[in-house]
């Protein structure tokens, strides 16, 4: 499947880092994944509602007076102070973060021991794919960061890159392995009383659906992908979605299937144009 992911890196850095490709034998999740857990129950986590208006922005200067429901931003370039402007506006804030990936420009970029580290991601020169097996060593690492979203007001997540079997990553990652990690991550936001998107892998949607709050969907329209959702419509979970290129006339099938849909450019900066 196509790695469709955009990130905000300019303004943060960039530089080239090429870790060592390493091959380790899966191991359990650890207990240490598990520490600061918040409220599970699902009556104390906001969810999105089907259809409800959202703006997506990672890079450029955060633009905090766009008509929308719902702001999907960056975990750590944005500040606190802006997420309770936001709440003080009667906004809802979703935690951007890649749990499949490291990213070179990320302030716990060393914190990813070489071993977990495999190959560059097509056309992101600053990240790697990352071992998902190796959950003794990622999910600690992405609690962490997800105390960082709930530390700072969010009321949910978005983890980036959670299809990594379905690419060239350096390790030889299965269905099985991305079910068990994506499952992982979502309980973790869980623990945090934070809901949690599903990102994309659209072929592990009847298997996850139950475990993800909402979706976020690239490009669905363009890929005719969009009737993969149907789990999450039938469900009655929001579908957030948007398309790069091309007008709105896809709009009147994301109506009907119940989609928050816009157009937004590639780099996601602030413009954007809703149905």
């Amino acid at each position: 499947m196509r790695n469709r992911h955009w990130l905000l890196a300019g303004g943060l850095g960039f530089s080239l880092a090429l870790g060592a490709c390493g091959s380790t034998e899966p191991s359990p999740e650890p207990a240490a994944a598990r520490t600061n857990p918040g409220p599970t129950a699902t009556s104390a986590r906001w969810t999105p509602s089907p259809g409800a208006s959202w703006q997506w922005q990672l890079s450029g200067r955060l633009d905090l007076g766009v008509e929308a429901e719902i702001f999907d931003v960056d975990y750590e370039k944005t500040t606190a102070t802006e997420v309770d402007a936001l709440k003080q506006k009667g906004r809802r804030t979703v935690c951007y973060l890649s749990v499949g990936s490291r990213e070179d420009f990320r302030g716990d970029a060393d914190d990813f021991p070489a071993s977990v580290r495999g190959s560059t991601m097509s056309g992101w020169p600053d990240e790697q794919w990352l071992d998902i097996r190796r959950r003794d060593v990622l999910l600690p690492i992405m609690a962490a960061r997800m105390d960082t979203c709930a530390d700072k007001g969010f009321d949910a997540v978005e983890p980036d890159n959670v299809d990594g079997y379905l690419n060239e990553t350096g390790f030889p990652l299965d269905a099985d392995d991305q079910l068990a990690y994506n499952q992982a991550v979502a309980e973790l936001a869980h623990e945090r009383g934070l809901s949690v998107a599903l990102k994309n892998d659209v072929d592990q949607i009847a298997g996850l659906v139950e475990d993800f709050d909402f979706a976020i969907n690239e490009e669905c329209a363009r890929y005719d992908e969009c009737g993969l959702y149907k789990p999450f419509t039938d469900a009655g979970k929001a579908v957030l979605h948007v398309e790069y290129s091309g007008d709105l006339s896809f709009c009147a099938e994301s109506g009907l299937r119940g989609f928050s849909s816009m157009i937004k450019p590639p780099d996601l900066s602030a413009p954007r144009s809703s149905c």
